[in-house]
């Protein structure tokens, strides 16, 4: 009933989504919560503000906030700021949430006393690259084995996708931080940890993701998503996971294992040949034929990327792998 439906202002960062905007903004006009949706619009190059008006035109309940620099997380805290209820959630216009998941994400906030709740990233794809890119994001093989890609236990987190918030929580720590393109949820989710809240993982809330359909994207994403994954640990080395010192080494010792086959040293090739029959027989595994190459895109990608950002930082990087076709 209405009078049991949580008060909730939605905000979702909008930018060249033509393809996908629609029906984010009908997955969650569906849920069953009361409140509001705040398209954050930045400067797109395609029609996709043509649609957030038309949209809105035929339901109060969307409301468009101008983003005119187009970064993540000032149209974010520009939603932020003008929102009317003391719950937050945060959904992209690539991605759609199941059923129930803002009510039922809000009684966990509630029955958990978290300040921000996150679920599983369930990635899917419609063209068969986009289906192994998918295949990639829910796999131990392809971004590791954290809970919101794999799944696993309810329970304390690292951090968080999306994120379900007390507008509360993020007044304390004051919003996202407009520094940071990528990587923003791991960095707010971090402040809020260090000011006594809790961050929690429920498998329960999912969440569909729509990844990168073409190659060239994907390896400005990852790349992108590297350098500044390799900022955020320079700046925080206690609070990196082991985990994202695995493809800055792979890249290095494909590297190193390089230079002594120039050298004519035959024991060079073994990082190489043992890599490629990895992805392969993860290829044959996933019976899905781009496999291999998404795998070694992303691993490669974010390693190179994780190197510069580590050693030079992430300043000026930009994913524009949305914005350019």
């Amino acid at each position: 009933m209405a009078s049991q439906t949580p008060k909730v202002s939605v905000i979702m960062p909008v930018l060249n989504e033509e393809g996908h905007l629609e029906d984010a903004v009908k997955s969650v006009l569906a849920q069953n919560f009361e409140g509001e949706l705040l398209l954050a619009l930045g400067p797109s190059s395609d029609k996709t503000d043509e649609i957030a008006e038309r949209l809105a035109k035929h339901d109060k309940r969307i409301r468009l906030v101008p983003n005119p620099r187009g970064l993540t997380t000032v149209g974010m805290n520009l939603a932020i700021k003008v929102s009317r209820h003391e719950f937050i959630v945060r959904v992209d216009a690539h991605s759609e949430p199941r059923e129930n998941y803002i009510a039922r994400g809000v009684e966990i906030l509630e029955e958990t006393k978290a300040d921000l709740v996150g679920g599983i990233m369930a990635a899917r794809g419609k063209t068969l690259f986009q289906k192994a890119v998918a295949w990639a994001y829910t796999s131990p093989f392809g971004l590791g084995s954290a809970s919101y890609h794999v799944g696993g236990q309810a329970g304390e987190a690292e951090s968080a996708y999306l994120g379900i918030f007390r507008k509360s929580a993020l007044e304390r720590v004051g919003g996202y931080d407009e520094s940071i393109i990528r990587g923003e949820d791991w960095e707010l989710a971090q402040r809020i940890k260090t000011t006594g809240g809790l961050v929690w993982f429920s498998p329960e809330l999912q969440v569909t993701y729509w990844p990168r359909s073409s190659w060239q994207a994907l390896v400005k994403q990852f790349y992108s998503t590297g350098v500044w994954r390799g900022d955020l640990t320079r700046r925080s080395p206690k609070t990196a996971s082991w985990r994202y010192f695995i493809p800055p080494t792979l890249v290095l010792s494909l590297v190193l294992g390089n230079l002594l086959a120039s050298l004519g040293l035959a024991i060079g090739w073994a990082p190489f040949l043992a890599y490629f029959w990895a992805v392969v027989f993860v290829g044959f595994y996933s019976k899905l034929a781009p496999v291999p190459l998404v795998l070694a895109t992303m691993h490669i990608s974010w390693g190179v990327g994780f190197l510069v950002g580590f050693f030079k930082g992430a300043a000026g990087t930009i994913d524009r792998s949305r914005v350019t076709k």
